[in-house]
Formats: C-alpha cells, sequence, structure tokens
C-alpha cells in the first residue's frame, strides 16, 4: 500500500486541519469546512472564511475548473485526485474511456486532454451541466466526450446489449447515492455487481478505482481489480499535505489502479 498526494497545485492549498474541520485555498478564496477525519489539533488558531461568489476558476497545470459553494459543502473538485489525473493523461492516450460516477468531470478533462475518447456517465443532471462548462473553461470543447444522464449500472448494461466495449475504466462511486429515477446505491452491495457487468464490455488497459468511505479498505479495492485483471495493482490512500505542517497529512480517500 502506498499514499499519493498532489505536489503540482499551485491555485490550491490545504492550509491547516484538525477539530474535524480543514482550512484550504482554492484560487483566491479561504474556505473553512467540516472534516471527521481531522481528529487531532489543527496548528495554527482563529480560522477565518472568505465569502464566495456564486462561482469562480481555479487551474491545474492545463485543466480550468468553475468552482462553486453548494450546500454540501463541496465546492466542485476533489483537490487530491490532481494525482489521478496527471496518471490518466499517460495511461489514456488514445483510448475509448468510460468515465462512470464522472461528477463535474475532472478525470474526463483530463483523459480527454491526453487524447482518449471518453463516455461520461452521470446519474445527475446538474453534475453533467457542470462538467460541460469545465469542458468549455478547459478549452476543450470539440473533444470526443459523450455525456449520459443514467444510472451507472443501467448504462452499463445497456452497453452490454450493444456489444459496446471499452478500453478504459474510470469509478468513482460513493458510499450511497440516489440517482435522478430514485435508483439506490450502496457501495458494498452494488459495486462488486457493477464490476461484474463491467468485465463484460472491457478489454482493459489501464482501470482506476476512488473510494471515499472509511467502511473499505485500500486492500478491498485493491481484491476487486486482482479479480478482474493480472498483473501489478497500485494501491493505498489519497491524501493531501498541510502548507502548515509539511510533516502532516490529511486522508482524503482510497484508490486502487492498475494499467497494462
Amino acid at each position: 500500500m502506498t499514499t499519493l498526494y498532489p505536489t503540482d497545485w499551485k491555485e490550491y492549498e490545504l492550509i491547516d486541519s484538525g477539530d474535524n474541520m480543514k482550512l484550504e485555498r482554492f484560487g483566491a478564496y479561504t474556505i473553512a469546512r467540516t472534516d471527521p477525519r481531522a481528529l487531532w489539533q489543527p496548528k495554527t488558531q482563529n480560522w477565518t472564511s472568505d465569502k464566495l461568489p456564486d462561482s469562480w476558476k481555479i487551474s491545474y497545470k492545463h485543466l480550468t475548473f468553475i468552482l462553486k459553494p453548494t450546500s454540501f459543502k463541496h465546492v466542485g473538485i476533489f483537490p487530491e485526485q490532481a494525482v489521478n489525473w496527471d496518471w490518466l493523461a499517460h495511461v489514456s492516450r488514445g483510448l475509448r474511456v468510460l468515465n462512470l460516477f464522472a461528477y463535474t468531470g475532472g478525470a474526463t478533462l483530463a483523459a480527454a486532454a491526453a487524447g482518449a475518447n471518453v463516455t461520461h456517465v452521470d446519474a445527475l443532471k446538474s453534475a453533467i451541466t457542470w462538467a460541460n462548462e469545465n469542458v468549455v473553461a478547459s478549452n476543450l470543447k470539440g473533444k470526443p466526450i459523450r455525456w449520459i444522464e443514467e444510472d451507472a449500472l443501467k448504462f452499463v448494461l445497456r452497453e452490454t446489449k450493444r456489444g459496446n466495449t471499452y478500453d478504459g475504466i474510470i469509478l468513482d462511486p460513493p458510499r450511497f447515492g440516489r440517482g435522478s429515477k430514485g435508483e439506490v446505491w450502496k457501495i458494498e452491495e452494488d459495486l462488486p455487481k457493477l464490476i461484474l457487468e463491467l468485465k463484460k464490455i472491457t478489454k482493459p488497459k489501464f482501470i482506476l478505482l476512488n473510494a471515499y468511505t472509511a467502511d473499505l479498505s485500500p486492500l478491498v479495492l485493491h481484491h476487486l481489480l486482482a479479480d478482474w485483471v493480472h498483473g501489478s495493482i497500485e494501491f493505498g490512500e489519497l491524501a493531501l499535505k498541510e502548507s502548515s505542517d509539511r510533516s502532516r497529512l490529511l486522508p482524503s480517500g482510497l484508490f486502487a489502479r492498475w494499467s497494462q
């Protein structure tokens, strides 16, 4: 197992964390948000959050993201995923890629910029609209991206019947979710079912699997991929390094990834 954290962000910074909170800078704006994993003491005192505009932009290398404050405390990106965007830039070139639970499209942008043909699937129309805005902001309009508003498992079952196949798979499932038509997703029950169906439509050259739940171990993600492909699988935790204490990492998710 390994721990990965991005080192190339210029417009994002994890300033401090502790007391179930994290203090972050997204571009020109500083935001304090809850984080139940930050059980330790913060290094600094008197945190303040800026008043946020309706939207603003930040960039990571050649990708640009439109950020927006939401009622569930997200702003539209998960900064720790930058390590996977860099990886996708190398492994997805020229491939036919399926991105499930694709949210606002960070992985879609990274793969499309590398020359992949991407099918972007999310159950929420609002997420797909947001991802389209990020494509425009990143000057990737015209890249081969297919937008699908549908439950992930239902879409994969349809693709099986159509005989469509993919070279690369990106999976970023929530712990629990509900689709626009009332579909319920529970990761412990539904992720194994989804992977069984994905095996029918893939001859994979790469797979990326993320998870954001403390109920699972990185070993679980490893074993799910080991049932699917042969060879070395990289797996472990994603994290963010604080600028106030360069020795401290904030755990931010789990991952497993494999490439041919």
